[in-house]
């Protein structure tokens, strides 16, 4: 009697197991194109590589990805410290979890992820100067960009940069530009770079009437909102 248990069992097991296995190989990545087209709250698979990633914290990291079609962000991925040390640019990873959208950002929310074996790739920044001004700047949502040539202009406290934290003065820092006559808000995410980065510390030390060179990466908030990750006075 318990012989036959014992089988039962191994064979509801081995079920499992197969199925688990099948469901897995039906799992299907989508392009750039089927995962903007997908509806929001919709379940969403996708592989691309690692640009960069926020700090990891309760075992849960942001990433930055982007391939040749396209960019994605993924909020708060499902993550141990030790695999967060493994997001390095250029890995490619597939993750799956639901599309979502906050203040205009799009975004995975409440996903997990694996590691694929492929060849490095990594984005090289594309100049969005004459298109942040055009209706085609959100197709670029979260790429890798340049902006040139920029001029900064002053925060409501009259200097070119203003603390998210202005006590502390070690959180978000945020700065504005004037190109064409129009003005775009943008900052330093200070878990992409912390108050001991290059960046952060070059923004620290513009002055408004500066013209900068900006690279980083085409976050939304309320519209277009750069988080640079390299800040350049010409």
């Amino acid at each position: 009697m318990k012989k036959s248990l014992i089988w039962v069992l191994a064979a509801l097991m081995a079920l499992v197991l197969c199925v688990s296995v099948a469901s897995a190989e039906d799992v299907k990545v989508m392009t750039h194109e089927e995962y903007i087209a997908a509806e929001n709250d919709t379940e969403v698979v996708i592989e691309s590589y690692v640009q960069d990633h926020q700090s990891w914290w309760d075992d849960k990291v942001t990433v930055y990805l982007q391939d040749e079609d396209g960019a994605y962000f993924a909020y708060e991925l499902k993550c141990s410290e030790e695999d967060a040390a493994k997001l390095v640019p250029g890995q490619k990873i597939r993750v799956r979890g639901f599309k979502g959208e906050w203040a205009g950002e799009v975004e995975i929310m409440d996903g997990v992820f694996e590691f694929v074996e492929a060849e490095p790739w990594i984005a090289e920044a594309e100049d969005i100067t004459a298109l942040l001004a055009s209706e085609d700047l959100p197709n670029h949502m979260n790429e890798f960009v340049a902006v040139k040539g920029a001029k900064i202009v002053a925060q409501e406290n009259g200097e070119a940069f203003s603390y998210k934290n202005a006590e502390e003065k070690n959180d978000d820092l945020y700065f504005a530009v004037e190109v064409d006559g129009a003005t775009y808000n943008f900052c330093v995410e200070k878990y992409l770079r912390d108050e001991n980065s290059d960046v952060y510390k070059a923004v620290e030390g513009l002055k408004v009437g500066d013209v900068v060179d900006i690279e980083g990466f085409l976050y939304w908030y309320e519209g277009a909102n750069l988080q640079a990750t390299s800040v350049t006075v010409k």
